[in-house]
């Protein structure tokens, strides 16, 4: 019986076999058209095919309005058509799937447009000086120490994807007289003008931990390169430089220390621990203070003056309400962000030629799009706790001047006003206070937060006097 129900299961087989072979029975699609794009060109600018990737490229000069280009040439394979076609105009500011069909079969191919851009976008000398760059009349000034010489520099250059330059990256060379480098990137072309500045006595500095300013994190680097192209004779050093004494601070008016930490430096024992770099220094920069020297301290690095004699014996006159957020996380305004002029202060040095708001007692220094830290070392003033009942009180035991109050009257920004031969000092510790942004949201333009340099430079000119 076994056998002959197997035999039946086997002649049914052989028999939807037969079946599945009739002509009846085959499937009408069609996949045997190609889809691929041999051919295209945007405001006739041809695109370069990547069969890999199934992606294309159309390289344009530097500066090309792309919001409404035409595919002026477009040819797939034989029978193939698009969802694109050839005569349309599309706006290229962001890739487009070009949906390619053939029968049953499809591919998509992704097209994008790319500027033929020649521009250095970094310049460092013997991996160490940063050059200040600027891209609009394409030069580029380095300031270096005079004890490293001129005649035999080594750059690290870095420019535009898919450009070539010369002098090569990497090649010493002869900076006693202005070097020009040509970048040239298919239709792009440019020259920059390299001048290396040896500088002897510097008149400020820009302290940090980092032996090279690029290591930097991104808020302070950002504040550093503003100095070094708008504060002229400025250096940046680190503070293994101050304990060797390998730079001649005899003309050196501010040093400036803007000292960014992820997530806050929240008071005395905390600052004593993650400064570690600096208070190793903390006898150098009292020497520099009692002699005459002018200090310029933001974010946390406005902890210093406790511990080198600025507030006299206590150093528990730290901050006493600090915190701030880590920079990949930072907070987006919605507006501007602002904090106020202490009462009676509105004429302080500091806060002349901002660009003012509805209110002229605030100093505005963000705008909408920005992300930011909120980064904050400041006075809670109150007598429910810290220590300072009311600002007369701060005042008398830190010996300071307040000059900016935060919206809930925290004290946010005070000077230690020069005498008996000390050099004065600013400290400002508002988290408005920001340099770096780690994007902008979309229609964003700055327009307040250019209060932060004028702030800046507004210090400087008062210190340096």
């Amino acid at each position: 019986m076994k056998t002959t129900i197997l035999t039946y299961i086997c002649a049914c087989l052989v028999i939807f076999g037969f079946m599945a072979c009739d002509d009846d029975h085959v499937s009408d699609l069609r996949l045997d058209g190609g889809c691929m794009v041999e051919q295209i060109a945007l405001d006739n600018y041809e695109g370069t095919i990547d069969l890999a990737s199934r992606s294309i490229v159309v390289r344009l000069p530097e500066v090309y309005n792309t919001s409404a280009m035409k595919v002026t040439t477009l040819q797939l394979s034989e029978g193939a058509s698009s969802d694109i076609v050839e005569g349309a105009t599309l706006n290229m500011d962001a890739a487009k799937v070009l949906h390619v069909r053939n029968g049953d079969v499809f591919l998509n191919w992704t097209v994008s447009v790319l500027h033929d851009e020649a521009r250095i976008t970094q310049f460092v000398i013997n991996d160490i000086y940063t050059g200040t760059i600027n891209q609009d009349d394409k030069t580029i000034t380095v300031y270096v120490p005079a004890s490293v010489g001129l005649t035999n520099l080594v750059p690290t250059i870095t420019y535009s994807a898919n450009a070539t330059i010369t002098p090569a990256s990497g090649v010493a060379q002869d900076f006693s007289q202005p070097v020009v480098y040509k970048v040239t990137n298919n239709t792009a072309e440019s020259l920059y003008t390299v001048t290396v500045i040896a500088i002897d006595k510097p008149k400020a500095l820009f302290i940090g931990s980092p032996s090279n300013m690029n290591d930097l994190d991104p808020e302070a680097y950002t504040a550093c390169q503003w100095m070094l192209s708008h504060i002229g004779g400025s250096l940046y050093a680190s503070f293994a430089d101050l304990q060797a004494g390998t730079l001649d601070l005899s003309e050196c008016k501010v040093i400036w220390w803007h000292y960014h930490v992820d997530g806050g430096v929240d008071g005395h024992d905390v600052f004593a621990a993650k400064a570690t770099d600096a208070l190793a220094v903390k006898n150098e920069l009292r020497s520099f203070y009692e002699n005459g020297g002018a200090m310029f301290l933001t974010r946390y690095a406005t902890n210093l003056p406790s511990f080198i004699g600025v507030t006299g014996d206590d150093e528990w006159t730290t901050p006493n309400n600090c915190w701030g957020q880590d920079e990949a996380n930072a907070e987006l305004c919605g507006g501007p962000w602002s904090f106020r002029m202490y009462d009676g202060q509105q004429g302080h040095p500091l806060w002349q030629n901002l660009i003012q708001g509805d209110n002229p007692n605030e100093v505005y220094c963000t705008d909408a799009g920005y992300h930011i830290t909120n980064s904050t070392a400041q006075y809670h003033i109150g007598t429910d706790w810290g220590g300072y009942d009311n600002y007369d009180a701060w005042e008398a035991r830190t010996g300071g001047k307040i000059v900016g109050v935060g919206n809930d009257g925290a004290v946010v920004a005070w000077e230690y006003p020069a005498h008996d031969g000390k050099g004065g000092i600013i400290c400002i510790g508002s988290g408005c206070y920001d340099w770096y942004s780690y994007t902008f949201e979309a229609g964003y333009t700055e327009n307040f937060h250019r209060n932060i340099a004028i702030i800046t430079e507004n210090a400087f000119n008062h210190l340096m006097k």
